[in-house]
C-alpha cells in the first residue's frame, strides 16, 4: 500500500469523522463523548497502523476544535487510544486486542492525562478519576462499532489484502 493512499484513506476517515461531529456528540461536563471518534480511531488503527491512527486522531481533535463541535480534552484521549489500539495490533494481528488498547487508552489513559489539562484550564480541583466513566462509554461505543464493522468486512472479504498491509508478516508477500 503507497503512501498517497494511506494519506487519502485517512483523510476520507478524519473528514467522515469531523463532519459526523456535528450530529453525534453527547455533552457530559466539560467534555463532549464523540464514539465516532473511537470507531475511526479503531479503523486506522487496524487498516493503516498506529502513526497514521494517532495523525488521524489529532487531525480529527484539531478541526473539531476549530468548528466548535470537540473540546480541549479530545487530544490525549482519542491520541493516547489510538496510539495503544494501533500499536496492539501491529504486536497481536488480533483485533479484539486492538478494541482493548483503544478502550483502555481512551477510558482510562486518556481520562487520567486530561486531569492536569482541567486542572490548568479551570484553576480547579477536578476529580482525578472524573473523566474516566465519560471516556469509558464514548470510547467503548465507537470502539465495538468499529470492532463489528471490521469483522463484517473481513467475513466478506472486503479488506482481506490490506488488514496485515503493515505488519511485519505481512500475508501479501
Amino acid at each position: 500500500m503507497n503512501k498517497t493512499y494511506k494519506l487519502t484513506l485517512t483523510s476520507v476517515i478524519v473528514a467522515l469523522t469531523t463532519l459526523s461531529s456535528h450530529l453525534i456528540y453527547i455533552p457530559v461536563g466539560f467534555t463532549k463523548i464523540f464514539p465516532v471518534q473511537h470507531l475511526s480511531n479503531l479503523l486506522l488503527a487496524v487498516l493503516l497502523g498506529p502513526w497514521y491512527a494517532v495523525s488521524g486522531a489529532f487531525v480529527t481533535s484539531t478541526l473539531r476544535n476549530i468548528l466548535g463541535t470537540g473540546s480541549i480534552f479530545a487530544y490525549p484521549g482519542s491520541m493516547i487510544g489510538a496510539l495503544l489500539a494501533g500499536y496492539l495490533f501491529v504486536k497481536t494481528k488480533k483485533i479484539g486486542f486492538a478494541f482493548f488498547g483503544e478502550v483502555f487508552g481512551t477510558g482510562i489513559l486518556g481520562a487520567i492525562a486530561t486531569y492536569p489539562i482541567g486542572v490548568f484550564l479551570f484553576g480547579k480541583e477536578l476529580t482525578l478519576f472524573g473523566f474516566i466513566p465519560a471516556f469509558m462509554i464514548s470510547s467503548f461505543t465507537g470502539a465495538i462499532i468499529a470492532y463489528v464493522l471490521l469483522k463484517t468486512l473481513i467475513k466478506n472479504k472486503a479488506i482481506g489484502g490490506h488488514l496485515y498491509e503493515n505488519s511485519t508478516n505481512n500475508r501479501r508477500i
